[in-house]
């Protein structure tokens, strides 16, 4: 084989990749930092909000909520259509669809155990499709952050009254 030649491509052993092509384009894919969660987080911050950015709520849960306040307990997710299996926009894969459906169900029933784990330990989630329109899942957001303060404000002076 000369210099111009290459070898013919294989998969890494294990991989569920179809083709190199296939494989870059899914490393591509990003896991944070997504359009919608930076336009919502945008819009969190001109509200005034502070919060943590792909965080887990609970440290013994290796699981990260999207957008994260601590104090109050309010953790945000914001679930891409296809990854989440999405009711409106979940298409089926055409190629490899057994394990590509199997992948997708497996991070829905994920996402349900995350909420049950993160409710059992007394955090409000919050989940969004990534088609829902920013600017209402931010107003949702802030209102349910700020009645969460409330909240603990009034227990605080409850207990030094």
């Amino acid at each position: 084989m000369n210099a111009q030649e290459k070898p013919a491509w294989t998969p890494p052993q294990g991989s569920w990749a179809s083709s190199a092509a296939r494989r870059r384009n899914m490393q591509a894919i990003k896991s944070r930092d997504t359009k919608p969660e930076k336009r919502i987080r945008q819009l969190l911050h001109a509200k005034g909000l502070r919060y943590r950015v792909s965080k887990r709520p609970l440290k013994d849960l290796r699981r990260t909520a999207d957008v994260v306040f601590g104090p109050v307990k309010v953790a945000v997710f914001i679930d891409g259509c296809y990854w989440h299996g999405c009711p409106d926009h979940y298409v089926p894969p055409r190629t490899n669809e057994g394990y590509w459906s199997t992948k997708v169900a497996g991070n829905m029933a994920r996402d349900r155990d995350t909420d049950e784990r993160l409710t059992e330990a007394g955090w409000t989630i919050l989940r969004f499709w990534e088609h829902e329109p920013p600017e209402l899942c931010a107003d949702i957001i802030a209102a349910t952050v700020i009645a969460h303060r409330q909240k603990l404000r009034n227990a605080a002076e409850r207990e030094s009254s």
